[in-house]
Parts: structure tokens; C-alpha cells; sequence
């Protein structure tokens, strides 16, 4: 990973002008992790969009999202920001990258830091857990996934894991805590609900979110932050209307904005000290215009780093 990919407008050294490029260190040693820290890691990878048949192109995305990410002014004073580079799969085995990813996950959550994940598919989704499980094995983890899809399917014999598996080996591995917001009705099939329904998955649909609603959103998603001990994050893209996020593996010409009352409830979520692990996933540079999926992905990272 090169320094070069972060780049933004200098307006000077004092703390008070720093952009997030500024505060970026390349890493490669997780010794040097301090709590608090937030830890980057690009998933460059789409093997499992790939096996589920999705548009490729999402493995070109971390760096596009970094490049979005680099100009964001720094907010608070003990900002800091490590960059431990992409993972790919240079080959077809999805399975070992994922192993790869949690494990390095696991290093910085043990460390103490702030788990960050940019992909790449959605099949970052069951290696980031993985990594948080890892570092929390005796700890009950809560998932909110805000996706159009459950993501939940049975992995197909002879194809393997995907990205809209991520969820159905989740569930193998235990009771799950999960909270799907933004699910469409259209892009998911009668068995994929009933499979949430058999594991237990909450889910808040996309045409549940809009402002008046918002004490009953706030509400389903406390009753999951107070059941868990801790809190991973994992945003699809996809979820996200055409016209603001056109560069995605599955557009949706109905899904969901990134609106005052999306904001309102997504904040809800950073607020929570729980909160140890977040990703944004099926960014797709290929399809994209004017990068604006992948600037609507660097924002929703960047309300992180506010809180």
C-alpha cells in the first residue's frame, strides 16, 4: 500500500487543518495498534460475487474509496487512522482469503483498535464476523446488516460460499443477533425470508424507513444493541437507490436514500459503544458515475470517524 493513494487539499500542518489523509499511517505491524485506533483493511475481492453471479468489478473498490475518503476534514483532536493495505484472491479459493481477513481482524480488535473494512464483495461479511468472533469468543455479537438482501441462501454444491452466503454460515455457527434494515421484498424469495425466520433474523424493510417511523426503527435497534455485548456494522451498497449509488453489483431503482431519516437512525448505530467493527461492501468502480457510490461509501465511513 503506497501513501500515494491518500491525497487531498493541504492547507497546513496545525491540527486544526487536517484532513483525513494527513492523519493515514501505512502499516504493516499490529504491535503498534493502540485502543481507539482505527484500523483499515481492503477486501479486494469479488470470488463470491463471482459464484453468485453478480456484475464484477468490486474488487477495484478500496482504493476509489480510499481516494473519496482522503479530503474529509478531521474532527476530533486523537484521530487516528491505519492502513494495513488490500487482501486479494489471486486465486479462486474465497474460503482462505476469508480466513486471511479474520484473522488479521482479530489482531486489531485484540489490540484494542476499531475494526474498518472496505470491499470488495459481500463476502467480506462471514470472514469479518469471523474475525470479531475470534477476538470475542465468550462475548454474544450483534450484527446489523443494512442491505436489500438477507444474504442468507445456502451455499449451491460445487459453487461453495458466496456473497449472498454470508449470513446462512453465520447462523451455523451458533444463535445469531441480527438486524437486517432496508430489506426489499422484490430481491428476496419467499425461502430466503422463511430462512430468516427459522434463524431468528430481525429485519426492518426498506418501505418501513422513513421519518415518522423513527421511533419504532430506534426502538428494534436498541432492543438488539441491549441483548448483544458487542457490535458489528455491515453496510451493502446495493441497498441504496440507482441514482445515488449506480455503481454496485446489483443496482436497485427503489432502494432506500440516504435521507435525514436514514442519517438519523445510521448515527444511532455509530453512537453505540458497543459498535467494535464496521464494512461497506459491493462498491463496483466499473459501473459507478462521477464515483458516486463510491463517495456515498467513504461518507458513511467518515460518520464513523465523527462520533
Amino acid at each position: 500500500m503506497s501513501q500515494t493513494i491518500w491525497q487531498g487539499r493541504w492547507d497546513g500542518d496545525e491540527l486544526l487543518y487536517h484532513r483525513i489523509f494527513q492523519r493515514v499511517k501505512i502499516e504493516n505491524d499490529y504491535d503498534v495498534i493502540s485502543t481507539n485506533d482505527f484500523v483499515l483493511h481492503g477486501f479486494a475481492v469479488e470470488e463470491g460475487v463471482k459464484r453468485n453471479k453478480g456484475r464484477l468489478g468490486a474488487k477495484d473498490a478500496p482504493d476509489v474509496i480510499r481516494k473519496n475518503m482522503s479530503n474529509f476534514p478531521v474532527i476530533l483532536p486523537d484521530f487516528s487512522l491505519l492502513d494495513f493495505g488490500n487482501i486479494t484472491c489471486d486465486d479462486t479459493h474465497l474460503e482462505k482469503t476469508q480466513q486471511a481477513l479474520a484473522k488479521n481482524v482479530s489482531k486489531v480488535l485484540l489490540k484494542g483498535g476499531k475494526s474498518l473494512v472496505i470491499g470488495g464483495g459481500h463476502e467480506l461479511t462471514y470472514a469479518h464476523y469471523l474475525g470479531v468472533k475470534t477476538a470475542f469468543p465468550e462475548q454474544k455479537i450483534g450484527i446489523i446488516n443494512i442491505d436489500a438482501h438477507f444474504d442468507n441462501r445456502q451455499p449451491e454444491d460445487g459453487v461453495g460460499a458466496s456473497s449472498g452466503t454470508g449470513f446462512w454460515q453465520i447462523a451455523q455457527e451458533g444463535d445469531i443477533h441480527s438486524l437486517h434494515i432496508g430489506i426489499q421484498r422484490n430481491s428476496n424469495t419467499l425461502k430466503l425470508f422463511d430462512t430468516a425466520h427459522q434463524y431468528g433474523m430481525k429485519y426492518i424493510l426498506a418501505d418501513e424507513l422513513f421519518f415518522e417511523n423513527l421511533p419504532s426503527i430506534y426502538q428494534r435497534i436498541t432492543d438488539l444493541l441491549d441483548e448483544v455485548d458487542v457490535v458489528y456494522l455491515t453496510i451493502c451498497m446495493d441497498v441504496f437507490n440507482a441514482s445515488i449509488a449506480p455503481g454496485v453489483s446489483a443496482s436497485a431503482y427503489n432502494g432506500i436514500f440516504a435521507d435525514a431519516a436514514f442519517m438519523h437512525l445510521y448515527r444511532h448505530i455509530l453512537k453505540s459503544e458497543k459498535l467494535v467493527a464496521l464494512d461497506v461492501a459491493e462498491v463496483n468502480p466499473l459501473y459507478d458515475i462521477q464515483d458516486r457510490t463510491a463517495r456515498l461509501a467513504a461518507s458513511l465511513i467518515n460518520e464513523w470517524f465523527m462520533v
